[in-house]
């Protein structure tokens, strides 16, 4: 059984979607596995004013796409780029080692939207 942020963010995902023309599109994980993100941002004045993702796999990969999107709100997209899997996890209150890989999506999927963003400038 997963701890209830966990649960709460994957039984209520925020920011599920996606963002018509956004500035900056990531990719991460791997569908064979089975867990897949693709994190849409926009922004505005140098400040990640809004993050949408569509996630497709486990309870913990759609928590961790769901925490990801909040944690990057209001942040520089250098900013952005500093959130660690840990933080992630932290952010959910812990992560249970055999799901620990679900916490790489996160960095990955920013770390590629952002590229986007900076690549289309």
């Amino acid at each position: 059984m997963y701890n209830a942020i966990i649960m709460e963010h994957f039984q209520n995902p925020r920011n599920v979607g996606e963002i018509n023309h956004a500035d900056g599109v990531g990719i991460a994980g791997n569908a064979e596995k089975g867990d897949v993100m693709k994190l849409y941002i926009r922004i505005e004045s140098d400040r990640i004013v809004e993050a949408k993702h569509q996630t497709f796999g486990s309870a913990v990969a759609i928590a961790v796409s769901s925490m990801a999107s909040l944690m990057i709100l209001g942040k520089s997209p250098d900013e952005a780029r500093r959130i660690t899997r840990e933080d992630v996890s932290a952010a959910l209150d812990g992560i249970p080692p055999d799901k620990m890989i679900c916490s790489n999506m996160a960095p990955e999927a920013i770390q590629n939207a952002v590229n986007d963003y900076l690549m289309k400038r």
